[in-house]
């Protein structure tokens, strides 16, 4: 049963430098995962709410769009030092909302910070290209102008750093931004925002709101909203992509996930054992880069599964809070009863339950489900086929590498995968003909930094020019070429 503690409170939106709370179009709690207990409550914003914000941001886009760019990211800049002043506090506000644990918690803010220093290099990021005499006294050049209102919608799993991916690119490149985050994690956007309107940003040029499925349509309709940035599952990012580029609107539409982990007989058994952990079961499987299928390779099954059966038992699960904790709660009650669901349907088809996570019990009244391993899973059961997005891990063991190649093509999704190896053919064939967006090399979770592209591939991308890097200066800028010739 959900109780309510002293700390409740109302988060609301932040329009036009203001912040404001009204319960007009209706609240929904925020539960603390570990406790069950509601936080905080969430304002959801109405069609009208949506209107006045993206029409703030326009407002504002007119005149933030001629601010010089070395001036615009000074605001960068001064976000950045006290991003690094509270990084501690918002890493807290975070494991309270999504409960992954502290050290998980500070190493997402630590990635949020990161952007805002790749988008803070805009002056050159956003420079084109000239050619003097491309014909007889004719002159070319290539420049790089925003492009409006920008809209992100974004996920529970990592509040900080996902929004971050969008907003600080979208506003150095001269754009104005209208953030939806996910209603279950309001509160760590919420304390990041208010940060950088201590920095000075001017007000209109960052709008919060909050909501559900009405909210987000009447942003995908808004006409003067130019472009939509998503992360989330599969089916809501094609939902996204299909309607706002049926508006001409540019979009970039990040999916789900089956992310497969490739090891081979002459991998380094205990480091990849400790990277399989923290790739398959941190932040409790909830992202879209999580392992979820392990594939050992040949005679690497027998030790491999040995040592991580016994690793995973091991695992600490608790309050993400605690010190020494290995692994947190799931997000919600409703999750936590979704990822155990998938764990039956895994024993009803037939798979070898090798670490069971149904065992682990709480008396904090949390959202807790322990680490699971599944072993002897075929291609064609539901647990290999879905994302799950929980601490599940299905085994798929097979002969050769080749047949490792050809299993992880097969699937629909194409986010992340990596191989565990000391050879070095082995690793470059793999990377070669592997068909998936971003690929690790005794790597756990091949995340790129803010200075690469968030690059999946097939039903975990839809879009063309990916988030951050400089896929984000190309998404949140159009490209004019101007011919001159002076008499």
């Amino acid at each position: 049963m959900i109780t309510t503690d002293s700390a409740e409170d109302l988060v609301g939106f932040y329009v036009n430098g203001v912040w404001e709370k009204h319960r007009g179009h209706g609240t929904v709690p925020i539960t603390n995962p570990a406790t069950g207990t509601v936080v905080a409550e969430v304002c959801y914003a109405s069609g009208a709410d949506v209107d006045r914000a993206v029409r703030t941001a326009h407002e504002a886009f007119l005149k933030w769009r001629d601010v010089p760019v070395v001036d615009r990211v000074q605001v960068l800049y001064r976000f950045k030092a006290l991003m690094e002043e509270h990084a501690g506090e918002v890493a807290s506000i975070l494991t309270r909302e999504n409960g992954k644990t502290a050290e998980d918690a500070k190493m997402e803010v630590r990635r949020g910070i990161q952007m805002v220093e790749v988008a803070c290099g805009m002056p050159t990021l956003m420079m084109g290209d000239s050619l003097n005499d491309v014909a007889r006294e004719i002159d070319c050049k290539t420049l790089r102008q925003p492009i409006g209102v920008c809209v992100g919608i974004t996920p529970f799993n990592f509040p900080a750093m996902v929004p971050m991916w969008m907003y600080p690119f979208a506003i150095a490149s001269g754009n104005t931004f209208v953030l939806k985050p996910s209603e279950k994690v309001p509160l760590t956007p919420t304390r990041i925002i208010d940060l950088l309107g201590q920095a000075g940003l001017p007000p209109g040029v960052l709008n919060l709101i909050h909501g559900g499925k009405e909210t987000v349509d009447a942003l995908l309709h808004h006409p003067l909203v130019r472009a939509v940035s998503f992360v989330g599952s599969t089916p809501v990012a094609k939902y996204i992509y299909s309607t706002s580029a049926a508006q001409g609107k540019r979009v970039q539409a990040l999916g789900g996930a089956k992310n497969h982990l490739v090891v081979m007989p002459d991998a380094d058994m205990p480091k990849t054992v400790e990277a399989i952990i923290g790739s398959a079961f941190g932040a409790a499987g909830e992202r879209c880069l999580a392992g979820s299928v392990l594939v050992p390779v040949g005679e690497a099954a027998g030790p491999l599964l040995d040592l991580l059966a016994k690793r995973t038992e091991a695992m600490v699960v608790g309050d993400g809070s605690q010190a020494g904790i290995e692994m947190g709660p799931l997000v919600t009650s409703d999750h936590c009863k979704r990822v155990a669901g998938y764990i039956e349907k895994g024993v009803a088809e037939g798979a070898t339950p090798l670490v069971d996570g149904r065992r682990q019990k709480s008396a904090s009244g949390g959202f807790f489900l322990g680490p699971t391993i599944f072993d002897h899973v075929t291609p064609d059961m539901t647990i290999a086929k879905e994302e799950i997005f929980g601490p599940v891990l299905s085994v798929i063991r097979v002969e050769t590498l080749d047949d490792a190649i050809k299993l992880v093509n097969r699937s629909p999704f194409g986010n992340a995968t990596s191989i565990f190896t000391s050879n070095g053919k082995a690793a470059r064939e793999y990377s070669s003909r592997i068909e998936v967006g971003m690929v690790g090399i005794n790597v756990g979770v091949a995340a790129p930094m803010a200075f690469f592209p968030f690059a999946g591939w097939k039903n975990s991308f839809f879009g063309d020019l990916h988030a951050h890097g400089k896929d984000a200066v190309a998404f949140y800028t159009e490209q004019k070429v101007i011919m001159s010739r002076w008499f």
